[in-house]
């Protein structure tokens, strides 16, 4: 089900792998084909990953591990999951038109994946693994600076949206956006030109399907950010294309706070004291800052019309 170490590490550069993983990951892929215990879960894990390829499963897919995780091949099993599905996904994206350089950057974020790991661990591995499964089904496209995602309208954004004078209902479908990291600036340009690539990218490619509506769930839709930020920055101006859903810190309807999720995308690490990371930009200070005076962080929900 894997290449041979000449294939693979070729296969791993078109994934987007950072360098200094490669040989290792080329190295221990010997460590799975040389046991059968290991090819049969290998095995089942792509069967369980491409099945029922392109349908919205709308839910990400558990990856199994080996029986000893401790290892540094239990790191890097997940990507020769995703290696031996390559040629799954990729005729799925043949069979519906899409774009060699759209499928290409798309499941790329494999190599951010590793290198997550990396930055985190200082390991070989990949970080999450579970997110990458939406990629290799098909539900998943790198379009410009953003990702969508296809998927259904959930119950609370679905009331938000009617509320707001439009035809829809949750359990419509709706395109959820996601912003990933080491992508440079999240411009008013860049994010125009992603809403504009995925108006046409799903309409010719996915035409059965209506996208009307985007949805977002993240910390970076925190209204509390508009107060710590500049009103010209780039986070604030994306927050200002959303409706947002609820207000996090509404006291009728409460939030937990996720004081770490901004934490981790801002500095890479939750691991080091906040008061020895470092406060070289506005958005490093204005993060700390608001935790140091007592302040919470919060995922944000949003949605705008396409």
């Amino acid at each position: 089900m894997l290449p041979n170490t000449d294939e693979l590490a070729e296969v791993l550069l078109d994934l987007a792998v950072p360098h200094q993983d490669i040989g290792e990951a080329v190295r221990l892929s010997r460590h799975v084909t040389r046991d059968a215990e290991s090819l049969r879960i290998l095995d089942e894990a792509v069967t369980e990953l491409v099945q029922d390829m392109g349908r919205i499963r709308g839910t990400t897919v558990d990856m199994p591990a080996l029986p000893d995780t401790s290892t540094a091949t239990a790191r890097f099993f997940p990507l020769y999951v995703f290696v031996a599905a390559l040629p799954h996904i990729r005729a799925h994206h043949r069979e519906r038109g899409i774009p060699d350089d759209v499928s290409r950057h798309t499941l790329a974020d494999v190599g951010r994946c590793v290198a997550w790991h990396r930055r985190w661990h200082g390991t070989g591995g990949v970080l999450i693994p579970q997110w990458l499964t939406l990629h290799f089904h098909g539900e998943l496209y790198q379009l410009g600076r953003l990702q969508f995602q296809r998927g259904r309208i959930g119950r609370r954004t679905g009331a938000s949206i009617a509320a707001a004078g439009l035809s829809h209902t949750p359990g419509d479908q709706g395109l959820s956006v996601h912003v990933p990291d080491f992508m440079g600036p999240l411009t008013p340009q860049a994010v125009e030109r992603s809403l504009a690539l995925a108006r046409a990218f799903f309409a010719r490619h996915y035409p059965e399907e209506t996208y009307s509506v985007a949805t977002c769930a993240s910390w970076l839709l925190d209204p509390q950010l508009k107060r710590r930020l500049p009103d010209d920055s780039n986070i604030v101006r994306f927050q200002e294309r959303f409706h947002p859903v609820r207000v996090p810190t509404d006291p009728e309807a409460p939030q937990t706070p996720d004081d770490m999720e901004a934490v981790r995308f801002v500095f890479g690490t939750t691991d080091v004291p906040l008061d020895e990371l470092p406060r070289r930009t506005v958005l490093q200070r204005a993060v700390l800052d608001h935790l140091r005076d007592g302040g919470h962080w919060y995922v944000g929900r949003g949605w705008l019309e396409l």
